[in-house]
């Protein structure tokens, strides 16, 4: 095997500045989208438990957890680069 085909090899592994901040800023999308989901769950479900006069103290603590998160997670990822 030739010196060029083994750094050929080997570079392949390696992955640019700019690609990987892309991908990291997808990962806030997937992340940022799975808070979002669970944040209308939490919603739902503390709006039944108020109607039906069932204690939802437990799960509105819950939504506003998530949705602190869900804030933090938007705020961070407007410093990323958007998707291509």
């Amino acid at each position: 095997m030739t010196g060029s085909a083994r750094r050929g090899n080997q570079d392949q592994g390696l992955i640019r500045p700019e690609r990987r901040r892309a991908r990291s800023g997808e990962d806030f999308d997937i992340i940022i989208g799975f808070l979002g989901f669970w944040a209308l769950v939490l919603l739902v479900v503390t709006v039944w438990m108020e109607i039906t006069l069932q204690p939802a103290l437990g799960w509105a603590l819950g939504l506003l957890a998530t949705l602190l998160a869900l804030y933090g997670m938007v705020r961070l990822r407007r410093r990323l680069p958007d998707r291509r």
